[in-house]
C-alpha cells in the first residue's frame, strides 16, 4: 500500500500533526470531540477518508442487562470498508453527526493509540481479566488495518495480562496474526470466528462489496484449523429470499464443514435504524420484487418475524446437525469464564447478534 504518497490534511485542508506527546485532550477536535492526529486519504481506498485519532479509553464495558456473554469489547476503528449493507452498526455513526450510509463506508475512524491504551488499562490492579471481545462493532480486520497493523499490539497487551479474548471478523488479515494467537493462546484462551454469510459469489459482492471472497475466508478458516483453533462460523445474517434456500444453506454448510470448523452459528437478518435505509435503498436497485416482502416483515421491529425464525430454524437445525456443526451445547457459553483451555470456540449464541454500541448507556460510550 502506497501509504507515502496520500495527502494528510485537517478537515479545512491543511496538513495537521500532533506534536510529540500529544493526547486527547491536547489536539485539535475531530466532529466535536478533541483527539484528531491527522485526516488521511490514498489511492489505494478511493473515496475513503481515516480520521486517526487518540481515544482516551478502549475498553468499553458491556452492560449486564444486555445478556452478552463476554463483559468488555475492544473497537479499534469506527466504521467499515468492508461497506456490507445490512450492517448492524451503522448507526453508531450518528453519535459523530455522519450518517449511516456513504459516510459509514468512507469517513472510518482509526484509533491509533488503541495498542497503547488497553496495555495501560489492563496493567491496572484493578483489572478483572474477564473475556474481551474484539469485532463486535466495525472489523478489527478490516482493510486497513493490513497498513494500521493495530491487532498485534491488542492481543499482546491482553495475553501479557492473562486476559482471555475472541475475535470475530470478516477479514482474511486475520491469518497475518494467526501466529501470535496460536503463541498467545497457549497461556489464555483464544477464541476464532469466522464470519460467512453469503455463498454465492455474486450476491456476496453486491451485499459486501468490501469483503475478501467467501473462497479466502473460507482458506482463512482452514489455516486458523491447521494452526489447532475450533473456528466457529458464523452465518449471519440469513436474509428471506436471498440466502435462506435449501441449496444455498447446503453449499454453505458442506463449504464450511469440508474448511474444518468446528461450529455454525446462524440468526435471520436483523435490520435497526440505519442499516434498515440502507439495506432498503439496496433491495430497491437490485431486488425490487422483495421490497414489500421486507418492508412487511419489519415493519414493526429491527427483527424477522417469530414465524420467519421458527421457520428459517426448522429448516437449518437438521441441516447444522447432519454436517456435524452443532458443536457444544448453548448453555456452555462462554468457555472462558468456566474453564481455561488452549483453543475456545466463539462466546456468541446462535439466537444472538453482537452488542451494538447504541445498548451502551451514553455515559459509558467511547469518543474515539
Amino acid at each position: 500500500m502506497r501509504w507515502n504518497e496520500l495527502t494528510a490534511a485537517a478537515p479545512g485542508g491543511d496538513a495537521l500533526d500532533a506534536p510529540a506527546g500529544a493526547s486527547a485532550e491536547t489536539t485539535p477536535e475531530l466532529f466535536g470531540v478533541r483527539g484528531l492526529v491527522r485526516t488521511v486519504r490514498t489511492p489505494e481506498f478511493s473515496g475513503v477518508t481515516f480520521h486517526e485519532v487518540l481515544a482516551k479509553s478502549a475498553l468499553n464495558r458491556v452492560p449486564a442487562a444486555s445478556s452478552m456473554p463476554f463483559t468488555w469489547t475492544i473497537n479499534p476503528y469506527r466504521g467499515c470498508t468492508h461497506a456490507c449493507v445490512y450492517c448492524f452498526a451503522r448507526s453508531t455513526h450518528r453519535y459523530l453527526d455522519l450518517d449511516s450510509g456513504e459516510d459509514f463506508d468512507r469517513q472510518v475512524i482509526v484509533k491509533i493509540n488503541t495498542p497503547e491504551v488497553v496495555a495501560a488499562e489492563v496493567a491496572k490492579p484493578k483489572w478483572s481479566r474477564e473475556l474481551v471481545a474484539l469485532g463486535t462493532n466495525t472489523d478489527p480486520y478490516q482493510r486497513a488495518e493490513g497498513r494500521y497493523a493495530l491487532m498485534p499490539g491488542i492481543i499482546s497487551a491482553l495475553a501479557e495480562h492473562s486476559t482471555p479474548m475472541s475475535v470475530l471478523t470478516k477479514g482474511t488479515l486475520l491469518r497475518r496474526d494467526l501466529p501470535l494467537l496460536a503463541r498467545v493462546a497457549e497461556d489464555v484462551p483464544v477464541e476464532l470466528s469466522m464470519s460467512i454469510a453469503v455463498h454465492d459469489d455474486e450476491l456476496q459482492q453486491s451485499l459486501e462489496p468490501g469483503t475478501p471472497t467467501t473462497a479466502a475466508r473460507l482458506a482463512t478458516v482452514r489455516a486458523a484449523v491447521e494452526l489447532g483453533f475450533d473456528v466457529t462460523v458464523f452465518m449471519m445474517p440469513i436474509m428471506p429470499k436471498l440466502t435462506d434456500s435449501r441449496d444455498h444453506l447446503h453449499s454453505a454448510l458442506r463449504a464450511i464443514k469440508d474448511a474444518g470448523a468446528a461450529r455454525v452459528v446462524y440468526g435471520a437478518l436483523h435490520l435497526r435504524p440505519g442499516a434498515r435505509e440502507w439495506f432498503f435503498s439496496w433491495l430497491e436497485r437490485e431486488h425490487p420484487e422483495l421490497l414489500p416482502r421486507y418492508r412487511r416483515m419489519y415493519a414493526t421491529s429491527s427483527y424477522a418475524s417469530k414465524d420467519y425464525r421458527r421457520w428459517l430454524g426448522e429448516r437449518i437445525n437438521p441441516l447444522i446437525d447432519g454436517y456435524g456443526l452443532r458443536g457444544r451445547s448453548d448453555d456452555d457459553y462462554p468457555a472462558t469464564t468456566r474453564r481455561q483451555g488452549r483453543r475456545h470456540q466463539a462466546p456468541l449464541a446462535p439466537s444472538q447478534a453482537p452488542l451494538p454500541v447504541d445498548l451502551v448507556p451514553p455515559a459509558q460510550r467511547p469518543l474515539f
